[in-house]
């Protein structure tokens, strides 16, 4: 948006100019950047729970200024994990739009063979990764 120094009947109008600018500059400080970051953490196993901790995941990293990817719960909502064919789909697109984000953040002590896929994937693209506890602490490794 770009504020006009004349009014609508075609005048000069500094006042107007003057405040309309300040309202436009405060409203760009408030937008803020938010990379996306792709959330990886176990499915397999209990399901139930794993979901219900990648929610959590997602939360964290929402409130860390990020935008969360997280595919294990998206696409179960639709697709069948337990469906081999559907499950490499899956994974498929999932690996997609771990390419998209800025970062790889990987949770809890289990790594699973769909998770360990991801991080190679992540590697082999040069994303950097993050490892977290379950307990949401950062890990260096």
């Amino acid at each position: 948006m770009s504020v006009n120094k004349f009014n609508a009947e075609g005048y000069y109008d500094p006042t107007a100019y003057e405040a309309l600018t300040l309202i436009e500059k405060a409203a760009k400080k408030k937008r803020v950047f938010r990379p996306f970051v792709y959330i990886c953490s176990p499915l397999a196993g209990n399901v139930r729970e794993n979901q219900e901790n990648a929610r959590r995941y997602c939360r964290f990293a929402v409130d860390r200024g990020s935008i969360p990817i997280a595919p294990h719960i998206y696409f179960t909502q639709f697709m069948r994990d337990d469906n081999p064919e559907e499950r490499n789909l899956a994974m498929f697109m999932g690996m997609i739009l771990l390419t998209k984000c800025a970062e790889v953040w990987v949770f809890g002590d289990v790594i699973s063979a769909g998770m360990r896929q991801e991080i190679e994937k992540a590697r082999r693209k040069n994303i950097p990764i993050r490892c977290f506890s379950s307990q949401l602490e950062e890990v260096k490794t």
